[in-house]
């Protein structure tokens, strides 16, 4: 009998071992994503958490294809070599840039899109770009990085433009009104928050670019493509469900 039992357990052992499920990658760990500070899209907040709309919206659907999350906030520089190198699998960012183009995927999916600004005093005419520029003073924001075009533009030694660095939009706000520039690069969004936090007035601005928003997923991510196409039909399951996805 003992030998009996022996022989029927491991044979229900081998019909239970043989039904399951193969582990995937969503088993074995979790997907990382990275991000850098850029409120109110994505940020760290007083305790360190990671918030903002296309966070919640990143981790969303994660878990809608199947996913768990996990979101940490880098540097610009050590993002992208953590999405050359595989170590960030997903980053909720903006296509398109040359510097990754080898080393990552991109959604077909757009989450939204942010709009690049060149604000002035009311002092100041509505400048001619790139004639009025010209030995002028521009602030931009520590740590952004732009679309070639754009830095190629406002890096032209033929312009002399004389770039000041500030680590946050309501000190660039600040700067551009004390006079310490002529101009101010940023993105409309954290602009107008910071702008109504220090209860300044609206800038006049020409719009430079409207950028689109996406998934950047590294090819070196476990079954990057995969990961790629379960996000993508996500969107479009949630969309067609009437879920709201807009980035608030």
């Amino acid at each position: 009998m003992p030998l009996l039992l022996c022989l029927v357990l491991f044979a229900a052992l081998c019909s239970a071992t043989s039904h399951a499920q193969p582990l995937t990658a969503r088993d074995l760990a979790p997907v990382q994503v990275g991000f850098y500070e850029f409120p109110p899209y994505s940020y760290s907040d007083s305790q360190g958490r990671a918030q903002g709309a296309i966070l919640r919206l990143t981790e969303r659907l994660l878990a809608h294809a199947g996913y768990q999350a996990e979101t940490r906030a880098y540097p610009s520089a050590r993002l992208y070599s953590g999405l050359r190198s595989g170590s960030v699998h997903i980053w909720p960012g903006a296509p398109g840039k040359p510097e990754l183009a080898e080393d990552t995927l991109e959604t077909r999916s757009q989450l939204g899109e942010i709009v690049l600004n060149l604000y002035f005093r009311h002092d100041t005419l509505l400048p001619r770009i790139p004639e009025d520029l010209k030995g002028r003073g521009l602030i931009l924001i520590s740590g952004y990085t732009y679309w070639q075009p754009t830095n190629a533009l406002f890096s032209d030694p033929a312009l002399g433009i004389e770039q000041h660095r500030t680590g946050s939009h309501s000190a660039a706000l600040q700067m551009l009104q004390y006079r310490r520039a002529d101009f101010l690069l940023d993105y409309q969004t954290p602009v107008e928050q910071a702008r109504q936090r220090l209860g300044m007035a609206e800038l006049p601005f020409v719009q430079l670019q409207r950028i689109p928003l996406k998934l950047i997923v590294s090819r070196r991510a476990p079954d990057a493509e995969a990961l790629r196409d379960a996000l993508d039909r996500a969107y479009e399951e949630l969309s067609a469900a009437g879920e709201d996805l807009r980035l608030r």
